[in-house]
């Protein structure tokens, strides 16, 4: 039989145990989209946090002091590249000195890589072309099929940081892609009855999101990308759309309606606001839903009903 001085130790040495606590990888994203598939991936392994929102214009975002420190933290940044976020993050990032979220370390991962990427400019260059970016279109997400190539993605570089999760990581990235195989199922059927319908949009945004489910982009708002419309361009667009009988003009909600709205008094089109990113609503709370809520409204707003 133990004595009572023996029992006493044991447990106060138990009790000195420090409890096992798993860390979790800390992650940041520089779109709320990238964000959302990192958390289906990652689930309860990770924390995730994007540094820009959902309703905001992704080439500007502000460069908070805040995000210095959540970099300096960070496990892992995924980023969409194609220099969307060359205006604010490099400098973010040199400042966090982590030299793992640098360009190449193991804690970076450039999300286009592998990505069906539209729009490589196949001559230089330059800001009389407006804001071109020199190596294609940043948009690329709102392809759900280069959702799955991120998700891929994102499970790969977790698995290579934290080893011990991976079979976590296979198994959230197969019911990811299951439910969005069923998705796109949908979303296809939704949207065939309006395949090959014409729009005009305000920004060159939505080139894979058009070429994936049908529709065919004619013209847009802007004359070149990030340059404001002016009179003549606006008149333009105004003759292209009563020659096309265009239905529908794209705006993302960041953008300023006044003159979308003037070419649709004058044509007839509807102005539709359509969401790019996770977050643009409450309702468009991870990236299956950002689709959910952007096939529905186009299908209605083209009299395909509820």
């Amino acid at each position: 039989m133990k004595s009572p001085i023996r029992l006493t130790l044991v447990l106060l040495l138990l009790l000195a145990v420090p409890t096992v606590v798993e860390a979790k990888l800390h992650v940041v994203t520089s779109l709320q989209d990238l964000a959302a598939l990192a958390t289906e991936v990652g689930g309860d392994r990770v924390e995730v946090l994007a540094l820009a929102r959902g309703y905001q214009d992704p080439h500007f975002v502000d460069a908070k002091p805040s995000f210095v420190l959540q970099l300096s933290r960070a496990d892992l940044l995924v980023v969409a590249g194609l220099e969307l976020e060359i205006g604010y993050l490099p400098a973010l990032v040199d400042q966090s000195r982590n030299a793992k979220l640098q360009p190449g370390g193991s804690g970076f991962l450039d999300a286009s890589v592998g990505c069906e990427i539209l729009g490589r400019p196949t001559a230089a260059v330059s800001r009389a072309m407006g804001d071109v970016h020199p190596y294609g279109n940043p948009h690329y997400w709102t392809d759900p099929e280069n959702g799955r190539i991120m998700a891929r993605a994102i499970a790969a570089k977790l698995s290579a940081l934290d080893p011990g999760g991976a079979e976590t990581y296979r198994r959230n990235l197969a019911t990811f892609e299951t439910k969005l195989d069923m998705k796109e199922k949908a979303w296809r059927e939704r949207l065939a009855p309006f395949s090959g319908t014409d729009v005009v949009t305000f920004h060159d945004s939505w080139p894979n999101f058009a070429r994936r489910f049908g529709l065919t982009i004619v013209g847009h708002v802007e004359p070149k990308p990030g340059i404001p419309p002016s009179p003549t361009h606006t008149l333009e667009i105004v003759n292209l759309i009563r020659a096309k009988k265009v239905p529908l003009i794209l705006v993302e909600p960041y953008f300023d309606t006044k003159t979308p709205k003037a070419i649709a008094e004058q044509t007839g089109a509807t102005v539709l606001t359509l969401y790019p990113s996770v977050g643009g609503r409450p309702e468009i709370g991870d990236y299956l839903a950002l689709f959910d809520y952007n096939v529905e409204a186009l299908a209605q707003a083209l009299g395909g009903g509820k």
